[in-house]
């Protein structure tokens, strides 16, 4: 009956905002924090425009070093289609190279340089650059359940982030997912509140460090997003409307946040969905009330990608709202010079408070402070290169073992002899990108090739060379047809790869997405009695290094 009434209450009608209690203690100590001082003089002597441009955040296709030096921009981030001069296959050198010109034009007041912020969509390994260690996107992650594992990614993911010059990741994630339609249902980690807790504060401790390596030299800085709600959206919408009471909102999206800010957290990410109909971006209540005075977060909210131009009454270039609600730095991609002229207009005309002003700045400067770019700390010159370490590549091995799910083993089936003729189908098979999934050297992933994968077997390249190892044959059928009747046939079910909005569905089901592979496999049971199914729930998994047994298939 526990249960039932539990169901009931994060259910009911939704009820007036303020019945809850969202009470936290922030106890997070920083050791080699003593710049409050500092801070304060730092903004009594910036003008309004100089604020302003700290609150802004560019991509690295529409900013420039230059930008950063001409505005004093305080921030820039290379979404999931960006990287240096725009080359996909941009070397470590590169990053570095270019990490360098940011902070060599990053603004000085008093004698104090105020390096900029360089973020990065490091979700699931260094993600974004060729030759980086990738890991299990979390849904496997989750299916994994192990704290322990999950904290270790966090301190791998730390180093290979900071060998490239950059200091600042958006993750974790730490949505709870409740309807698989959903297109970024894989980038949680379970639909148990509990779990997604556990996970996304070992993830935060593993990426920042804790006690007295606390964003230490080897971590960096970790995002819970996204604040909150994003994976209860009615009907499984990107971006949509969740629909939920207050309690509910507090008990099931929002309890992941209360472990990771105890994991000290230093940036919170606002969300593109509603809560009730009204936009997280604009959200007074939730941003400031209830994340900034009732969770004592005091660190700095970043919006996600021009999320403030959701806000009623907002555009892209124009947002006092979303401002004034709490987010204290705008993600402004490409719009940037526009949102900065125009805040600093109301910031002049006082629709925002100079005070409100000072409030983001200081935020900023904390974190910035807290991270050591105060103190000597230069993100561009990190000694390592971490990226594709072998110690990396050993932990994302034992990742994507622990994320394996067995359905079923009818018969005993598994484990298989290897010395048998197995026959393989499903594109999935051959192409690396299913493995991998979104958010994987592009945005959407689907636009990788397989030779874009440095040290990477395919799931069929890695079958192949264990079968022929142990003295049996193989054989890859795009129609079911075999110049063998193998003896076991393995089908691969994999999606095109897909990240936010391209990846939402209104039917889960494979033959939704793929009519012709689930006739062609009930077809081959019904000739053969022993076949496998293997399912990629999106990029469950990389198979990395020449692993010669994926799936487990052969004990």
């Amino acid at each position: 009956m526990k249960n039932l009434f539990l169901i009931i209450l994060l259910f009911q009608v939704p009820g007036i905002l303020g019945q809850v209690d969202w009470t936290r203690t922030n106890t997070c100590e920083y050791k080699n924090f003593n710049n409050e001082d500092l801070i304060e003089q730092l903004i009594g002597g910036m003008t309004i425009e100089e604020k302003v441009g700290q609150v802004i955040q560019g991509d690295l296709d529409f900013i420039s070093p230059q930008d950063v030096k001409k505005f004093k921009i305080g921030s820039v981030l290379n979404g999931g289609n960006t990287a240096p001069n725009g080359d996909k296959y941009s070397s470590v050198d590169d990053w570095k190279r270019l990490s360098k010109e940011f902070y060599d034009a990053s603004p000085i007041y008093k004698g104090i340089k105020v390096p900029v912020l360089w973020g990065t969509d490091a979700v699931h390994g260094h993600n974004n650059v060729i030759g980086a260690t990738l890991f299990p996107h979390n849904i496997g992650l989750g299916a994994s359940g192990n704290v322990d594992l999950m904290k270790s990614i966090g301190e791998a993911i730390a180093l290979e982030v900071l060998s490239t010059g950059v200091a600042w990741t958006f993750a974790p994630t730490v949505a709870v997912p409740q309807d698989d339609r959903w297109g970024r249902t894989y980038e949680g980690f379970s639909e148990d509140p509990l779990l997604v807790s556990k996970l996304g504060k070992a993830f935060v401790l593993g990426l920042q460090g804790e006690g007295d390596m606390l964003l230490d030299n080897n971590h960096v800085i970790a995002t819970a997003k996204h604040f909150m709600g994003d994976g209860g959206t009615f009907e499984g919408i990107d971006q949509g409307n969740t629909r939920i009471s207050e309690i509910g909102l507090r008990e099931l999206h929002g309890y992941p946040y209360f472990d990771a800010l105890d994991a000290c957290a230093q940036t919170v990410m606002a969300s593109f969905n509603s809560w009730n109909g009204k936009k997280l971006h604009g959200y007074e209540e939730l941003l400031t009330d209830i994340l900034k005075k009732d969770m004592q977060f005091d660190g700095f909210v970043v919006g996600d990608w021009n999320g403030h131009g959701q806000v009623e009454g907002c555009s892209n270039a124009k947002c006092a709202q979303s401002f004034n609600a709490g987010v204290d730095m705008f993600m402004v991609p490409e719009n940037w010079k526009d949102l900065l002229r125009n805040t600093i207009r109301q910031v002049k005309s006082g629709e925002i408070s100079e005070t409100r002003l000072d409030e983001a700045v200081r935020n900023i400067l904390r974190v910035k402070s807290r991270l050591g770019l105060f103190n000597g700390r230069v993100p561009h010159e990190f000694k390592e290169n971490y990226l594709g370490d072998p110690k990396h590549i050993a932990l994302a091995r034992q990742a994507v073992r622990e994320s394996l799910v067995l359905l079923k083993n009818n018969k005993q089936l598994l484990p298989l002899n290897p010395s048998q003729h197995i026959g393989i189908i499903g594109d999935a098979a051959k192409k690396i990108s299913s493995q991998t999934g979104g958010w994987t050297i592009t945005w959407q992933g689907r636009e990788n090739l397989n030779s874009d994968f440095i040290n990477v077997n395919s799931i069929y390249e890695a079958l192949e060379e264990a079968v022929i190892s142990s003295g049996g044959t193989i054989e890859f059928s795009n129609n079911g047809k075999f110049n063998k009747d193998p003896d076991v046939v393995i089908g691969i079910f994999g999606e095109e790869p897909y990240a936010e909005m391209l990846g939402d569905l209104k039917d889960v089901s494979f033959t939704a997405t793929d009519p012709k592979f689930l006739p062609l496999l009930e077809a081959l049971r019904t000739a053969s009695p022993n076949c496998i199914s293997a399912y990629l729930a999106c990029a469950s998994g990389i198979w990395r290094a020449k692993i010669p047994v994926p799936l487990s298939a052969f004990g």
